[in-house]
C-alpha cells in the first residue's frame, strides 16, 4: 500500500471548505533596461511591495497598490494635404452662413423691388434702316395693339396658350425654381435654350421690363413676379399676358394676332386657330408659315405639340384632337411703309439678325434701334431697274396668262468683304409678301455643278478607270447613260434628251450635260460633295440636300441668297466669309455687338480657282454668253430646274458676284408652276432673261470701274491644250452637222469660232462654241488617225449621233473639239482604246 500522506507543507482540508487562494509570489525584479512607455490602452500595474504583502491577512488576496493616472496622448495634428480640407464643423457652418445670406437677399429684394409702371415697350417703337451711306431706307412701321378682355377670348383659346407656354399655370406659383434651374442646366449641357419662365414672369417682362438677358433684369423679373402673384389673380395675369405678347406680322396681343393672321376678332377663334397663334410665341417669325414656307414643318410640329398638351389636361376630347386639321392663315398684310423692295430688304435684314441671335426676335419687335445696313443704294436701284427693263416690262398677262406665274430674285454680294449690296425680293412687298431672294422651295438646278467639280479637284478625285479629273477629263455624255459605281440605279435625262457622246469636263460644263456630271458625282463621293457644298456656304439644314448621285444636278433648294454666299467663296478663290446685311446697329448710346466674320478657307485656291476656269469658258463659249453684254471678264453658271419650274444664271466678276433666278408660283394657291411659254418663249432658261438681267445689273453696277481680268491657280493638267492644226489637216465630216445656232458647218453664227475651229472671243482653244468648223484634236495624231488608235473609227469609236459637230479623242482622250455650238446629231467621233465612257 502506497503512503498517502500529504508532502510536507500541505495543509489538509475539510472537503465542504472552499480553498483558499494561494498568496502570490512576489514578481522578480525587472532586467535593468529603459522602461517602456505605457500602452495607452493599457494601465500599468505595480509590483507589489514587501509591506503590502505583510498588511495582507491570510486567506485575502493581496490589493494592487492603486496606479497613477496615466496623461492623456495629445491629438495628433492635420499635416499636408488634409490641412487644406474643410472640416464638417467648417462646412457646416458655411452652409448655414449662406443660407442665411440668401434668406437676407431674398427678403431684401423682395422689401426693395417695386412693381414698376409699364414700360416704354409695352408701346413698341419702330426701328430706323439705313442704307450703307447713311441715307434713310425704310421704318418698319406703327405698332398694331388692341388690347381685350379675357371673357372676351375664348376659353378653348386661352386653353390652347397654357398648353403651349404653362400647363400648370393656375395651380403652380408665380415662379417656379425647379423650372429655372432645369433650363439654365439644359442650356448649359447644350440641350437648347430654354426659358424656364412662368407665364406671370414672361408677363412682367413683356409689360414691366424688357426682354435684355441680363442678370439684373432677371432678378427683378423674379421678384416682381412673387409681388404680382401674391397681389394680382391668376386671371389677371393671363389677360396681360396676352394683350401684350407679340405674335408677328407687327402684332401686339392675341386681338390683333387673330386679324393679322385670320382676319376675325378674337372671340371668332376656333381650337385649332387658337393653338396656332399659340404656337407662334415661341417664335413668331420662323412659325409664320407663309411668310417662310421652310418654316412649316417645324411650325406643325408645335401645333400639334399644343393640341396633345390640350388632351392630355382634359381640356380637349381626343376624338376632337385626332379630326383637328391645321388651319392655313391668310396673306401677309404689310404696312403701306414697307411697299416696293423696302419690305423685302427690311425682312431680310431682321431675319439675319434674329437667326444669328444678335437680337432675339421679341426684343428686336420692341423697336427703337437704328440699323445701318450694307445696301448700297445705286447698285439696289439698279437691280431694280434691270430686272423692270429685262423682264416685268415684257410681262403681258391678259395676252399669255402663264405670265401671271412670273416671279424675280435676286442676290449681289462682294466676294471680299462678304457684304450683301443689293437684293431684290419680287415685285412689291405690299403685293406679293414671299421674299424670292431668301426662299427655299425652288431646286437650284444645274447652278449646283461647279459644286461637284470644285469637289473633285479639292479630294484629288479619279475616274472609274483611275483617271484625274481635270477640265480636259473625257467622260460619256450619252442621253440616260447608267450611273456606273453606284449602289442607287440612275439614268440621268440630258436637257431635251440630247446624247454627247465622249466629252470633256470643258465641254460637259459649257453644255450642262446631266449624264457627266451625275457620273462625276459617284467618282467623287455624294457625301464629299455635299460636303464641298456646305464649306462654300449652303446650309447643311437645307431641304432635299441628299448625297446621292442626284444631287449633281440641283435637286437641293437653296435660296438665292445661299447660292450668292457659295458662289461668292469661289469668287475669292476659295476663301468664304460669312454675308452679312448689317455695318452697325445701335439704341440711344448703346451699340449692339455683332457677330465675328473672320473668313476661312474652304476650299484650296486650286479648286476654286479651276473651277472658275471652267466657268470663264460657259460665258464665253457655252449656255451663258448673254453674260458677255456686262462688259466684264465673267465666270458662270446657268441653270434649270424640273419643269421648268425655275431658272437660274448664278455669275461673277472678280470683285462683284450675282445670282438671279426666275421662278413659276401661282398667284393664288402660292404653289410651284412651270414657266413654259412665259414671256412668250417656249422655254424659259437660265441662259436667257436671268443672264440678261444678271449683264445688265452687272453692267451698270461696275460702271466707273476697269474691267479685271481673273488671276488663277489651275490644277495640274487643266490648262488648255495647244491650238488645233490647220483647217487643211482636220478630218472630213461623216456628214454635214446640223446648226440650230451655230450656222452652218465651218461657219460661226455669232463670232464662237473662225474657220479653223479656233475661238475669237477669249473661248477655249480649239472648242468653237457657236460656230467654226469641226474641230482637230490636238493629241489625238493626224487627222482622222488618233494616236494608239487604230483605224480613223478607232477601237471604241464609229459614227455617233453627236450634237456638236465631230469629237476626236486620242489614247487618253485627247482634246474634244466641237464644230457649230448647236449642232445636233452630225459629225463623227473617233476614239483611242482607253477612253472610258464606254
Amino acid at each position: 500500500m502506497s503512503d498517502q500522506s500529504p508532502p510536507p507543507g500541505w495543509t489538509p482540508r475539510d472537503p465542504d471548505t472552499p480553498a483558499e487562494p494561494t498568496p502570490p509570489t512576489p514578481p522578480a525584479p525587472p532586467a535593468a533596461k529603459e522602461p517602456e512607455p505605457p500602452k495607452p490602452a493599457e494601465t500599468p500595474q505595480a509590483p507589489e511591495t514587501p509591506e503590502a504583502a505583510k498588511a495582507t491577512k491570510p486567506g485575502e488576496t493581496p490589493k494592487a497598490a492603486k496606479p497613477p493616472k496615466a496623461p492623456k496622448p495629445p491629438k495628433p495634428k492635420r499635416t499636408g494635404w488634409r490641412r487644406a480640407v474643410p472640416t464638417w464643423r467648417m462646412l457646416l457652418g458655411a452652409f448655414l452662413l449662406f443660407a442665411l445670406l440668401i434668406c437676407g437677399a431674398l427678403i431684401a429684394g423682395y422689401l426693395l423691388v417695386k412693381i414698376p409702371p409699364a414700360n416704354a415697350a409695352a408701346t413698341a417703337q419702330s426701328n430706323v434702316y439705313l442704307y450703307a451711306d447713311g441715307s434713310p431706307l425704310a421704318r418698319d412701321g406703327e405698332v398694331n395693339r388692341v388690347n381685350v378682355s379675357l371673357s372676351e377670348i375664348p376659353r378653348t383659346v386661352q386653353e390652347t396658350v397654357l398648353a403651349a407656354e404653362d400647363r400648370d399655370f393656375y395651380s403652380e406659383r408665380a415662379v417656379d425654381p425647379k423650372a429655372m434651374l432645369r433650363a439654365a442646366w439644359n442650356t448649359a449641357t447644350g440641350k437648347g435654350t430654354q426659358s424656364g419662365s412662368t407665364i406671370t414672369q414672361q408677363y412682367v417682362k413683356n409689360y414691366y421690363l424688357g426682354q435684355e438677358q441680363t442678370l439684373n433684369r432677371k432678378a427683378k423679373e423674379f421678384f416682381i413676379a412673387i409681388k404680382l402673384g401674391r397681389e394680382k389673380s391668376k386671371d389677371y395675369i393671363l389677360e396681360g399676358y396676352l394683350n401684350t405678347s407679340y405674335f408677328g406680322r407687327n402684332a401686339y396681343g392675341i386681338q390683333a394676332a387673330s386679324q393679322a393672321y385670320y382676319g376675325k376678332d378674337v372671340g371668332k377663334l376656333t381650337t385649332a386657330e387658337g393653338a396656332y397663334l399659340a404656337t407662334l410665341l415661341n417664335s413668331p417669325s420662323a412659325f409664320d408659315v407663309v411668310a417662310h414656307p421652310q418654316g412649316r414643318p417645324r411650325a406643325l410640329a408645335r401645333w400639334n405639340y399644343v393640341l396633345d398638351g390640350m388632351v392630355k389636361k382634359d381640356w380637349m376630347p381626343a376624338a376632337e384632337r385626332a379630326g383637328t386639321k391645321f388651319p392655313e392663315p391668310g396673306k401677309v398684310r404689310p404696312a403701306a411703309g414697307l411697299s416696293g423692295q423696302r419690305g423685302y430688304l427690311v425682312e431680310a435684314i431682321k431675319e439675319y439678325i434674329v437667326d444669328r441671335k444678335i437680337l432675339d426676335d421679341k426684343t428686336f419687335s420692341e423697336g427703337g434701334y437704328r440699323i445701318t445696313t450694307t445696301i448700297d443704294k445705286r447698285r439696289q436701284n439698279a437691280f431694280v431697274d434691270s430686272v423692270q427693263k429685262q423682264v416685268l416690262a415684257k410681262l403681258d398677262p391678259n395676252a399669255r396668262p402663264v405670265d401671271r406665274v412670273v416671279r424675280a430674285g435676286g442676290a449681289s454680294i462682294d466676294p471680299v468683304t462678304g457684304k450683301v449690296v443689293a437684293l431684290y425680293g419680287g415685285i412689291d412687298y405690299t403685293k406679293q409678301y414671299v421674299n424670292n431672294a431668301t426662299r427655299h422651295d425652288y431646286q437650284v438646278a444645274s447652278t449646283f455643278k461647279p459644286f461637284v467639280f470644285t469637289s473633285a479637284v479639292e479630294n484629288g478625285s479619279r475616274t472609274q478607270d483611275g483617271r484625274t479629273i481635270t477640265p480636259n477629263t473625257i467622260y460619256n455624255g450619252a442621253n440616260k447613260r447608267p450611273v456606273v459605281g453606284s449602289r442607287i440605279p440612275f439614268f440621268p435625262s440630258n436637257e431635251d434628251d440630247a446624247s454627247y457622246g465622249n466629252i470633256t469636263v470643258r465641254t460637259a460644263t459649257d453644255l450642262s450635260v446631266n449624264a457627266v456630271y451625275a457620273q462625276m458625282a459617284v467618282d467623287v463621293g455624294g457625301d464629299k460633295v455635299k460636303q464641298t457644298a456646305i464649306a462654300l456656304g449652303i446650309p447643311e439644314n437645307t431641304a432635299n440636300f441628299n448625297a446621292g448621285p442626284a444631287i449633281a444636278l440641283g435637286t437641293v433648294q437653296a435660296s438665292v441668297l445661299d447660292m450668292t454666299q457659295a458662289y461668292a467663296t469661289l469668287a475669292d478663290h476659295g476663301r468664304y466669309t460669312p454675308y452679312t446685311f448689317v455695318e452697325k446697329i445701335s439704341k440711344g448710346d448703346e451699340t449692339v455687338p455683332l457677330p465675328d466674320r473672320a473668313g476661312r478657307q474652304a476650299v484650296t485656291r486650286e479648286a476654286a480657282d479651276t473651277t472658275t476656269s471652267m466657268l470663264v469658258s460657259v460665258v464665253d463659249n457655252g449656255t451663258g454668253t448673254a453674260a458677255l453684254a456686262a462688259g466684264h471678264p465673267a465666270a458662270g453658271k446657268t441653270g434649270t430646274a424640273e419643269l421648268d419650274r425655275a431658272a437660274w444664271f448664278a455669275a461673277y466678276t472678280p470683285d462683284l458676284v450675282t445670282v438671279v433666278s426666275m421662278m413659276g408660283q401661282d398667284p393664288d394657291k402660292g404653289t410651284p408652276e412651270s414657266l413654259y411659254g412665259a414671256l412668250g418663249e417656249p422655254r424659259i432658261g437660265g441662259g436667257g432673261y436671268p443672264a440678261r438681267v444678271w449683264a445688265a445689273y452687272t453692267k451698270a453696277a461696275l460702271q466707273g470701274s476697269d474691267p479685271q481680268d481673273f488671276e488663277l491657280d489651275l490644277q495640274p493638267g487643266a490648262a488648255l491644250p495647244p491650238a488645233p492644226p490647220p483647217a487643211s489637216q482636220e478630218p472630213p465630216f461623216s456628214r454635214p452637222p446640223a446648226a440650230d445656232n451655230g450656222g452652218t458647218t465651218g461657219t460661226p453664227a455669232t463670232g464662237g469660232g473662225d474657220t479653223t475651229g479656233r475661238p475669237t472671243n477669249g473661248g477655249t482653244t480649239s472648242t468653237p462654241s457657236n460656230g467654226g468648223t469641226t474641230g482637230t484634236p490636238t493629241n489625238g495624231g493626224t487627222t482622222g488617225t488618233p494616236s494608239n488608235g487604230g483605224t480613223t473609227a478607232g477601237n471604241q469609236g464609229g459614227t455617233t449621233a453627236g450634237d456638236q459637230g465631230t469629237t476626236t479623242a486620242g489614247n487618253q482622250g485627247g482634246t474634244t473639239t466641237q464644230g457649230a455650238a448647236q449642232g445636233t446629231r452630225g459629225g463623227t467621233t473617233t476614239l483611242g482604246p482607253d477612253v472610258f465612257g464606254r
